[in-house]
């Protein structure tokens, strides 16, 4: 069930119906969220659900024993992080390891077929898995820190990982902020549904009026329709760029405006990203449920930029990056996106060139359109349908080895001048309003 369907219209009708009455009691509040969000979640396919469940109950479990047994508190996380990354692996990693082992002993003229090994289940990607798989680990890691208590209402514990708002794209939300507010019954004010209601119009304006109207050309670009010249595919990328953010963002906007009507706070998941002046500021404003995730859970317990010695700074944010680039799909080129980051980071920790342009005349809108360059190079990566297909773009776009575009025409350069006033207009409107 998608945010902009029909059906889900029907279902958030019908679930704020009852919200008002159902919501006044804590085991019936929960219980209404945990039966809601799984007619949500398994409306794709039902099947789905053992999965969410699974993984659940494996955590509710694991986080009691952490307090019943603190002694053994390690045994108990490691099989936490052994039941979630384990079926994260088998649904959305065993095929692409099995097919780089592949490639890698073919080589050698070896030919193990892994990938053909592979049962057909588990070769289906669950949606949203990679969300509530990090979700439900931010809570087991939590309570295994010491900063939350494990909860011991199974109802109260589902009805967080599995609250429909977020449980598809996002945000990811943190146990210790989640789950002492739906203990909470706190009703909205008319402000607050009013903030709510602008949330959700936004939301749903950003993704099927501005990302749903860029998605045909780029899609058309990334098709290979057309014999194309690098400034072709520079204007394709800005409109990528775009429809990226906005899709995220809009969904982003409506989960939050959902969770504020339901009478919860979430922080904003992004904050203008493209009007970040260095990578670094880039990535605490895109995204940031997840950035912030990675931060927490990945490169700060790895040593962050206290680490010295061979796994210093610059290692532990390849290792980061790297990882998020994985996270977000099973292909070489999600691993390409994220080394792009974790390269430029490292250029600019070491050369520290942000805060040197800045200090120049019109300083700031260089290092604006320097990071913007730089996001826009690994979007690329991104958005090719593979590491391949990416690789050739970006060397058309450096202008080696692409036609000359004769074939488009006017059609090349009126696509490039919309792009270029499309892109400067949407760039104003959202340099003016701070954004979710």
């Amino acid at each position: 069930m998608t945010f902009n369907s029909a059906i889900f219209l029907v279902f958030i009708t019908v679930f704020f119906g009852f919200w008002p009455w159902l919501r006044r009691r804590d085991n019936t509040r929960w219980v209404y969220i945990t039966a809601a969000s799984f007619v949500f979640y398994g409306w794709w396919d039902w099947r789905f659900l053992f999965l969410l469940i699974g993984s659940g109950l494996i955590d509710y479990g694991t986080a009691l024993a952490m307090d019943a047994y603190p002694t053994r508190r390690k045994w108990f996380l490691g099989l936490s992080l052994a039941g979630n990354l384990g079926s994260l692996f088998i649904f959305k990693y065993s095929g692409f390891a099995a097919q780089t082992v592949d490639k890698m002993l073919a080589y050698a003229s070896i030919h193990a077929h892994l990938y053909e090994r592979i049962p057909q289940f588990a070769l289906i990607l669950p949606i949203g898995i990679s969300f509530y798989t990090f979700q439900s680990l931010n809570y087991t890691i939590d309570v295994y820190r010491g900063g939350l208590k494990a909860t011991r209402n199974i109802f109260h514990f589902f009805a967080y990982l599995s609250l429909f708002p977020h449980l598809v794209a996002g945000p990811i939300l943190r146990a210790k902020q989640m789950i002492p507010q739906m203990k909470q019954l706190h009703i909205p004010d008319e402000e607050e549904a009013w903030q709510g209601l602008k949330l959700i119009a936004f939301g749903f304006f950003r993704k099927m009026v501005i990302a749903d109207n860029l998605a045909p050309f780029v899609n058309e670009a990334f098709n290979g329709r057309f014999q194309a010249n690098a400034l072709y595919w520079w204007t394709a990328m800005v409109f990528f760029a775009f429809q990226i953010y906005y899709d995220f963002s809009g969904y982003s906007n409506i989960a939050i405006g959902l969770l504020k009507w339901m009478g919860y706070n979430v922080p904003q998941n992004f904050n203008r990203p493209y009007a970040a002046t260095s990578l670094r500021e880039f990535w605490q404003r895109w995204h940031i449920s997840l950035s912030t995730w990675f931060r927490d859970y990945v490169y700060i317990p790895l040593g962050g930029s206290k680490s010295s010695g061979w796994r210093g700074p610059n290692v532990n944010m390849w290792i980061t990056m790297l990882l998020s680039g994985l996270w977000h799909g099973a292909s070489m080129k999600f691993v390409a996106w994220g080394g792009l980051h974790a390269a430029f980071l490292n250029i600019e920790r070491e050369t520290g060139w942000p805060a040197k342009l800045r200090k120049l005349p019109g300083g700031h809108w260089l290092a604006l359109a320097a990071t913007f360059l730089q996001v826009l190079v690994a979007w690329v990566f991104f958005r090719a349908d593979s590491f391949h297909q990416g690789f050739a773009i970006l060397k058309c776009m450096a202008g080696i080895g692409c036609t000359d575009g004769y074939r488009l025409g006017g059609v090349a350069v009126g696509f490039a001048g919309a792009g270029g006033f499309a892109g400067s207009r949407l760039f104003v409107a959202f340099q003016g309003k701070r954004m979710v």
